[in-house]
């Protein structure tokens, strides 16, 4: 199947049964043309580009895919909720070192660029089953924390101030003259530190034929699993409700 505005191959959606509601995987699996173009024309702040699309364009659908869920299936947990979120992400990120059909440089920055989306998709929708709003632009600073690519959330807001500044100045970043394959190594670079990839292996697992949908698979799985754990640790102590009130201590016996 071929996204329809960056062209690239994409997962096919997988089948959900009606009890188990999950996020709709044929939205946005891949990032948008627009965001690729920005990350290409500024692959320093790359990360920051696209956590803060991802927030624009995907918190809103991590809010609507709560909403609909908590109605379908009234008093769900927010863990359960999460876990809904963190299963059918993780199986989505197993699926795109393997879907590609791109080789190359140009094939290892288009999966780690679409792990990268799909993880930031997976960390809103956990935030949303939490009860943390994904539409709230302080995300895009939890999402550089979670994946690594800043330690703190002061230097990450910092950073993405930047990036946003980047943005509106856009048309200064383009035409720089660098020659393309130091622009996508950068980037991926960059994507695979954001996605929790070594960027080496993922770049080798590409080259070698046979090996990059083995490779891609089991790393790519790994590191959406961790960064659902961080996700998890994160927003648990944030939950809006529980389905089970915490039991208080009763009276002391004298």
């Amino acid at each position: 199947m071929t996204h329809p505005e960056t062209g690239a191959d994409t997962p096919p959606p997988m089948p959900t049964s009606a009890a188990e509601p999950a996020p709709d995987v044929d939205a946005a699996t891949a990032p948008p043309a627009g965001l690729w173009e920005r990350m290409k024309a500024d692959p320093q702040y790359a990360p920051e580009h696209l956590a803060l699309e991802a927030v624009r364009r995907l918190g809103p659908e991590a809010h609507q895919w709560q909403e609909r869920t908590r109605a379908q299936r009234p008093g769900i947990p927010p863990d359960a909720l999460a876990d809904l979120a963190v299963r059918r992400f993780v199986n989505l990120a197993r699926l795109s070192g393997a879907v590609s059909g791109a080789t190359g440089i140009a094939g290892a920055v288009l999966d780690v660029g679409v792990l990268a989306w799909n993880q930031a998709r997976m960390v809103l929708h956990v935030a949303a089953a939490y009860g943390v709003d994904p539409r709230e632009p302080e995300r895009a600073t939890d999402l550089l924390v979670l994946q690594k690519v800043h330690k703190v959330a002061e230097t990450a807001r910092l950073a993405l101030g930047v990036a946003a500044g980047r943005e509106r100045a856009g048309t200064l970043l383009r035409g720089s003259g660098a020659p393309m394959h130091r622009v996508l190594a950068k980037l991926g670079v960059k994507l695979a530190q954001m996605a929790g990839i070594r960027a080496a292996k993922r770049i080798f697992a590409k080259i070698v034929p046979g090996a990059a949908i083995i490779l891609g698979t089991w790393a790519n799985s790994s590191a959406t699993t961790d960064l659902a754990q961080r996700t998890r640790e994160l927003y648990r102590p944030r939950a809006a409700y529980w389905s089970t009130p915490p039991q208080l201590p009763g009276p002391r016996q004298p």
